[in-house]
């Protein structure tokens, strides 16, 4: 073979090498808090981290983790500044990024100790025991569950939550229910579900359902994964990954006590 053939093929094995190397070394860049479970955070202990490690897998991609505490600005500072690529869990149609297909539903719930849980906002008993909402945003606003309660006329006897804290709200308030503080608590669904269920006593969980004169109110949401606004393509690969492993992702938010209103 003459020099002029070898120097070819050693040319192409090269660019074979280098075009190997540059598949393996693609990277799935996700948005996450370091600090919020049951989510996520900087330990991987997470059901989002945990999804996010199926779908790195699915895609031959090394996963690549962009920490930033989850506050006003997240998606600005985040996929807007070009630091990531995909947010794990959003609200379905979340107007500020591109997102995919729903992969599970949830809802607010009741969560409450002792033989006769509160599990409606028809119960009377929500008029007298001490009750725990979630406040959220720098202005405290009240979460729906907060607003079902008012017009119930719970306001004296409820106690909120705020989102900043040394601990999650929703393990405050699971600690306040173990304490005997509150009576009953309104929680989002995937942190009531974690956090009860590692509550030194047994906790009720029930799907809360807005009260008839706010029927509109929404108490469930579905969520999806969110890419930036315009990066179809990766939108479409995640949506073939929450098709072939949906079944693995039932089981990891399963295993967190995701409670579900898309499953029976």
């Amino acid at each position: 073979m003459s020099s002029a053939c070898l120097r070819s093929l050693a040319a192409f094995v090269a660019c074979v090498a280098v075009g190997a190397h540059a598949a393996s070394a693609r990277e799935l860049r996700v948005c996450a808090d370091p600090d919020d479970l049951p989510y996520s955070n900087a330990a991987g202990a997470g059901f989002e981290n945990r999804i996010a490690e199926l779908v790195a897998a699915d895609l031959h991609a090394q996963l690549r983790y962009a920490w930033a505490p989850l506050q006003r600005a997240f998606v600005r500072k985040t996929v807007g500044e070009g630091l990531c690529d995909v947010f794990i869990g959003v609200p379905a149609g979340f107007e500020r990024v591109l997102t995919t297909r729903p992969y599970y539903r949830s809802s607010y719930v009741f969560v409450s100790r002792g033989a006769e849980p509160v599990t409606s906002f028809d119960d009377p008993r929500l008029a007298r025991v001490q009750v725990g909402v979630q406040l959220i945003g720098n202005d405290l606003a009240a979460t729906p569950p907060g607003h079902a309660l008012a017009a119930r006329g719970a306001i004296d006897n409820v106690e909120g939550f705020t989102l900043m804290g040394e601990r999650p709200a929703a393990a405050r308030m699971v600690d306040a229910l173990v304490q005997g503080r509150i009576e009953t608590a309104l929680v989002w669904g995937p942190q009531a579900g974690y956090f009860a269920a590692r509550a030194p006593v047994p906790l009720h969980i029930d799907i809360a359902h807005a009260p008839a004169e706010l029927a509109d109110l929404p108490f469930e949401f579905s969520i999806s994964m969110g890419v930036a606004r315009g990066n179809r393509a990766l939108r479409d690969e995640l949506d073939g990954v929450l098709a072939r492993r949906a079944a693995e992702i039932d089981a990891i938010l399963a295993a967190y006590h995701v409670p579900r209103t898309d499953r029976p």
